[in-house]
């Protein structure tokens, strides 16, 4: 059968390191970096006879992305023990949560082409990070980094509701960017603070039954995580079609092949034998102790778009892309704020800022200047001081030397605009007399040859002309011949 015949269904575990100073269960940092194993004592290391002491912090973020999620938050909650060897993994279990975890039934709604659309999550619950393993090039073994062992994450867990990898995408750039709002996680995908297990299967348009899933480990880029989707559907569509079927297993994405391979058979539940962690108290929590946490809960991205609407009077268009980062939201209100030109912040946030950022397949919160950098450039454009295609050029440099402040690298390059009258005069006569079929047609009714003399003296000065004083002044010499 052609693919379109297939029901796509998709479920996603998605793991987001909190942004706690410490681990979840002692006094170590929690820093992104520094060299292996320096970022260790004896409680993550797991030496015999220490004792696990569960980080606050960690259940209060916990249940602020339950509360921003719309989950039930239970009162009464435990640690269990997930066993399973694997040499990054100290203890040879990890502690996380089974049957008791702190949030439950909640939802996330996102937008797609048939309008919005409720995805249900099944729980989120607190666990600790595993370590790392370096694999030696030359394949003479493995090290171990302890740095990230005992790092506290929270595991979002979707009911399977998604549909395809578009929804999937859009999915998880809300999680992201809730959790950003909230503050609980940077969610720097390219440091590993978010990343999600898919889950995919397909199943015959109309059929009741689910398929046999596969489950893609630890993808961190939206991009990967789509083209893994299209992938692997393809990949078991052809497996069907050609009489095979589908092995519950783990998957291992590449993304230069573009391909995914198997890792081990897909554990169920039972394969890791949950109880209970004898180390660790009960987790409860008072109606009082919720409440409080509900109250303060900062602005979410809904709220904020419809802010945006109201108080900026933005374009639906503009409230969803501006709100879809809190990076991208809070450089738009900073820089606003600055300069006082909220439709130019717009207009450049979502263009060329956005079109480089795209390029370069970079997310927003990995933007390499600040508010106040492009709030400087947008004055420099309002003064004259800078022409628009200048300040695209200035723009590209900022990617490139965010050290430097517009004004800098305009000094630097030579890119102040020519506002002197008799310059721009003189550039001017020397357009029209090289062009005079333009001059024709523009006396003739044709505006767009003024246009077009206007780009020629732009190119001449390299951009560096005043526009206005040069379209003002092409008017007035041709209107002398």
């Amino acid at each position: 059968m052609p693919r379109e015949d297939y029901e796509v269904i998709i479920g996603l575990e998605v793991h987001s390191e909190l942004s706690t100073k410490t681990k979840i269960f002692c006094s170590c940092p929690t820093e992104f970096g520094g060299a292996p194993n320096t970022h260790t004592c004896p409680v993550c290391m797991a030496m015999p006879g220490t004792l696990p002491v569960l980080n606050e912090k960690v259940v209060e973020y916990a249940v602020k992305a339950g509360l921003a999620t719309n989950c039930e938050i239970s009162r009464d909650s435990k640690n269990d023990r997930k066993n399973y060897f694997y040499p990054d993994l100290p203890k040879s279990y990890q502690i996380s949560q089974f049957d008791k975890p702190l949030c439950e039934h909640g939802y996330v709604e996102i937008e797609t082409e048939n309008g919005p659309k409720r995805i249900r999550l099944t729980r989120i619950h607190i666990e600790e990070d595993a370590g790392k393993l370096n694999h030696d090039p030359y394949g003479r073994g493995s090290l171990v980094d302890l740095n990230r062992a005992g790092v506290p994450l929270i595991e979002i867990v979707s009911e399977p509701d998604l549909r395809s990898s578009q929804e999937v995408e859009a999915y998880m750039r809300k999680l992201k960017s809730i959790l950003e709002y909230i503050e609980v996680s940077d969610c720097k995908m390219q440091e590993g603070s978010l990343r999600a297990d898919v889950n995919v299967s397909i199943r015959p348009k109309g059929s009741k039954e689910y398929g046999t899933r596969t489950e893609m480990k630890n993808m961190n880029s939206f991009r990967s995580i789509v083209r893994a989707i299209e992938y692997e559907v393809e990949r078991q569509v052809e497996v069907i079609d050609n009489g095979g079927t589908i092995t519950q297993e783990t998957l291992r994405w590449d993304d230069v092949s573009g391909k995914t391979f198997p890792m081990r058979d897909k554990e169920d539940a039972q394969d890791y034998r949950y109880f209970p962690d004898p180390d660790l108290v009960a987790i409860r929590l008072s109606d009082e102790y919720i409440q409080n946490i509900k109250d303060n809960l900062p602005e979410l991205p809904e709220s904020r778009k419809e802010r945006y609407l109201n108080e900026y009077h933005l374009t639906e268009k503009e409230a969803n892309i501006l709100t879809s980062s809190k990076y991208l939201s809070d450089m738009f209100e900073k820089a606003s704020k600055i300069c006082g030109n909220i439709k130019s912040v717009v207009n450049w946030l979502l263009s060329d800022v956005s079109r480089i950022l795209n390029e370069k397949e970079l997310e927003p919160d990995q933007m390499p200047f600040n508010a106040e950098a492009l709030a400087e450039l947008i004055t420099l454009i309002d003064k004259g001081t800078i022409s628009s295609a200048i300040a695209k050029k200035v723009l590209e440099e900022m990617f490139t030397t965010p050290e430097k402040m517009p004004s800098k690298i305009i000094e630097e390059k030579g890119w102040v605009q020519i506002s002197d009258e008799g310059a721009i005069k003189e550039v001017v006569l020397q357009i029209l007399s090289q062009n005079s079929q333009s001059v024709a047609d523009y006396k003739a009714g044709k505006d767009k040859a003024l246009g077009f003399l206007v780009g020629q003296a732009m190119k001449l000065t390299k951009g560096k002309a005043n526009p206005q004083m040069l379209n003002k002044m092409f008017i007035e010499e041709i209107n002398k011949i």
